[in-house]
């Protein structure tokens, strides 16, 4: 999976948005603010990953429980997904 293209990250006032670029602007009505664990994960799909690929990613990154980094993951994954921000 990774970010589809035409969606952009950008920091603005000291938050990080997600834009939409292009065609974009017509299919997405809102806005994603993303904490610094949801920008690590947005530059790493970048490319293609796998969810397997963002646990360990975030497990060697972060001083987490797997269980929690897991949960967290599954959560933010869910809300790009919903948001169709993803291709699969």
């Amino acid at each position: 999976m990774k970010i589809k293209s035409g969606y952009l990250l950008r920091e603005v006032a000291h938050q990080y948005i997600v834009i939409p670029v292009e065609k974009r602007v017509l299919d997405f009505n809102g806005m994603i603010t993303l904490n610094g664990t949801g920008v690590f994960l947005w530059q790493n799909l970048q490319e293609e990953k796998t969810e397997a690929e963002l646990l360990q990613l975030l497990l060697d990154t972060y001083n987490v429980d797997p269980q929690r980094a897991q949960q967290d993951l599954t959560a933010f994954l869910n809300i790009l997904r919903n948001n169709h921000l993803l291709d699969d």
